[in-house]
This record gives C-alpha cells, structure tokens and sequence, in this order.
C-alpha cells in the first residue's frame, strides 16, 4: 500500500507541472502569428523560394498574392517575419526600433565578425551604439565627407578621361569603370591612396556579398552539422575572412607608408586617433577597426556601384528621361569642361533621376535583416523574441497603393519634393530608418 501512495505521488509530482504549463499557456492565449503560405515538413516555407533566385521579388509575390503586408515565413529551422508594406515597415523602423534593433547571428556572420565587430551586422549594444556615434560623428559628418570632395572630382575626371581616350569602335565596360571609381574614391578616403591590391578586394568583396546575402543550409539548419557540411558555407566563410582581414591589414600598412608623407587625414587615422586617446566604453581593438574599415570599404564600394548601375541601365530603357538629363548637364556646363560638386544643386533633374532609381532599385532590396531582441506586436500579429525581420524595400518601392505606376521609371514624380530617403517617408526607404538606418547616406 505504502509503495502504490508512492508512486502515485511521484506520479502527480511530475504530471503537475505539465499540467500548469498547459493551463499557463491557456490563460496566456495562442500566438498570433502574420499569415504565410503553407508549409512542409522539416524545410517549412523553403520551397517558395526555388522559383527564383532574387527572393526580393518571391516574397513580394506572395505578400501579394495573400494580401499580407506582414507575411510570416519558416525558413528551415529560421522563424522570419517579412514587411512589405509601408505601414508594416514603420512599425518594424519607429514604433518598435529599439526591440528589433539587433541583427540575427547565424553562423556565417559569427566566422566573419569573429575577430571583431563592425556596424552593419554588430548586435545591438554598448560597443554597437559607440561605433554609430563615431561614425556620425566624426568619419562620415557632413564637414568629414565635404573634405574628401577633392578626391571624388579626381576619380569622376580619371574616369571621364579613360573613356575619352577609349579608341573608337572599341566597347567600354561601363559597370566595371564605376565599380573601379567608386573603390577608389571610398578606398582613398580611408587609407589616403588607391588600393594597391584593388582587383583581389573587388574580388573577395563579391564573394563575402554572396555569403551574407543568400540562404545557405548551415544558416537556414544552425543545429545540423551535416547542413553545415553539405552547403559549405562555413569553410567558404572562413576563407572570405581570412582573406578580408589580410587586405585590411594590408590597407592599414599601405596606410602607413602614405601617412609618411604627411597628408590630411583619412579615416584611417581619425579610427587610430580615437584608439590612443582611450575614454571609450568598449575599447577599440584592431580586430574591431578592420571590421569598421571593411565595412567602410564595402557599403562604400557595392550599394553606390549598383545604384549608378541601374541609373545607367534605366537612363537607357527610357530615352526621353536620358534626353532630359542630358540636356540640364550640358546647359549646366556651359564652356566647362566637367562637372564638379559645386554645379550639383543646379543639376534638380538629375537627383530626381537618382530618386527614381533608387525607389525601383534599393540598394539592399530586402534592407539588411534585423532580430527581435523580445516579443512584440505588429498590425495586430506577434513577433516572438529571435525572429528575423525583412523590411522588403523592393515591394514597398513598387506599391500600387503609394505610388502611380509603380513599373515605371518616372523622374518627375519627385519634384514636389515632399519625399526624402531620410526614413521619415516609409513608402520610401532604400537606406532604411531608425536606429539601423544606413549611416553613410551622406557619402553615398
């Protein structure tokens, strides 16, 4: 008798706790998460996205297609919640910043953030906060990007005089001139001089763009060593950082040597400068400065490449707007021989142009993801603690609700000038807002 009450107690002692997890989790009611499309076993909403690969474009097919400005998708073991609306996106960049302030770490970002952190894909937090504030502060102020303009005109005149010189009925790769005149540009503000290995950093650059940029098994299954072994993509990342760091300290030496001659100074030495004079909270370490400056170098060098890209690329398609550019340049001109930043203000049509495209082509069309660093609630639907956030800037871009002909590219829609890409327009964020907002929109 004594041991049946013993084992009927034991039995109670462990079924009661379950019992008041279940009725916990009644009291507390069911999560309500965004809709999504249907799901499958183990891989959940993967296979939506093998029709293409520029996911940009599939999520906002779906969004669309199940009227969700907010759209909740299961990406292997990846909980990831995507807006694509511009009232969704305020929600996620202002009324609930601070919560989703923080970057998911999946395995490939803690490789190439391993040495040191850097302001793209640092977490939030207290050494986060301190490389924002010298960023605005001291290496891309208004005053600190103003005095690099002599640089800027240097390349734009090496370029013009390249393809001047070009013989005639010779092609002239025009990405790859911009690609070249904007490293160097973005290089020469920060070490002094033009990248002596320039070719091997374009090079690694694109890769490591890849590798951030994709959705590889081991990021999408962290737990599954044999995810992580099939895709690779640990061994290719810490191929890509190995290769980084070795460039940045390369920079850093060829810094060094220029430093010699007595030059202005770069953001190089204003990073060095701030190191010896110490009072900071979070210590800058070496690992964090080449973090800093391949962060520099890369946001530098792809999102304002791409842009004038696709400003080329449009110019093309459309003719009529290309006549019209053209025609505000050449009358801006006059008997000089090129442009210089002084003649921008002058130049109205061509920022609208620069508008327009950057509304049909954002620079990181999805922006760069952001983490929930606890539970919160958008339009209505909950966001739990760990999830990874999409702000879809593409589709938000191109919303038939917000913008008149969205396809088209269409100048002359901003010349009322009420929207910016100062994320306080949310039907118009290609550098995204908040506190997570692209510091470097003045030099880009």
């Amino acid at each position: 008798m004594e041991q049946a009450t013993y084992y009927l107690c034991l039995f109670l002692a462990l079924l009661l706790p379950l019992l008041l997890l279940k009725l916990s989790r009644k009291r507390g009611g069911a999560v309500r998460l965004p809709p999504g499309p249907w799901r499958l076993p183990v891989i959940g909403s993967l296979h939506h996205l093998a029709s293409s690969p520029l996911a940009h474009r599939v999520m906002a097919d779906l969004a669309r297609r199940l009227d969700a400005p907010l759209m909740y998708l299961k990406l292997g073991e990846v909980s990831v919640v995507v807006a694509s609306s511009p009232e969704a996106a305020r929600e996620v960049m202002k009324t609930h910043d601070v919560a989703l302030a923080s970057r998911p770490w999946n395995p490939t970002i803690k490789i190439m953030m391993s040495d040191g952190q850097g302001l793209v894909f640092g977490r939030y937090g207290a050494l986060w906060r301190q490389l924002r504030k010298i960023c605005i502060l001291e290496l891309l102020s208004a005053r600190r990007v103003q005095s690099f303009r002599q640089i800027r005109e240097d390349e734009v005149g090496r370029l013009v005089a390249a393809i001047a010189a070009t013989p005639p009925g010779q092609l002239v790769n025009v990405s790859e001139r911009i690609a070249v005149l904007i490293t160097d540009s973005a290089v020469r503000t920060m070490i002094g001089d033009r990248f002596q290995r320039r070719e091997e950093f374009l090079q690694v650059l694109e890769e490591g763009v890849k590798l951030v940029s994709g959705f590889s098994l081991g990021d999408l299954f962290p737990s599954s060593w044999l995810a992580n072994l099939i895709s690779g993509t640990a061994r290719m990342a810490e191929e890509v950082h190995r290769k980084s760091f070795e460039l940045m300290e390369y920079a850093i030496k060829q810094h060094e040597d220029k430093r010699a001659a007595g030059d202005g100074e770069d953001l190089v030495d204003v990073l060095l400068r701030i190191q010896k004079e110490g009072g900071l909270e979070v210590p800058l370490t070496m690992g964090i400065i080449k973090a800093s400056i391949l962060d520099l170098f890369s946001a530098g060098s792809e999102t304002s490449a791409t842009t004038l890209q696709w400003a080329m690329s449009e110019l093309m398609k459309y003719p009529n707007v290309m006549q019209k550019a053209q025609a505000e340049v050449r009358g801006c001109l006059r008997e000089k021989p090129m442009v210089t930043e002084d003649d921008l203000a002058n130049l109205k049509y061509l920022r609208l142009v620069i508008k327009e495209t950057l509304r049909l082509h954002p620079p990181a069309p999805l922006l760069i993801p952001r983490e929930a660093m606890e539970s919160c609630k958008i339009l209505g639907y909950d966001v739990q603690k760990g999830t990874t956030v999409l702000v879809n800037a593409w589709a938000i871009g191109r919303d038939p609700k917000h913008w008149d002909n969205p396809e088209e590219f269409k100048p002359e829609r901003f010349e009322s000038g009420i929207i910016d890409f100062k994320g306080t327009d949310f039907e118009y964020i290609p550098f995204g807002a908040g506190r997570r907002m692209c510091p470097g929109m003045t030099f880009a």
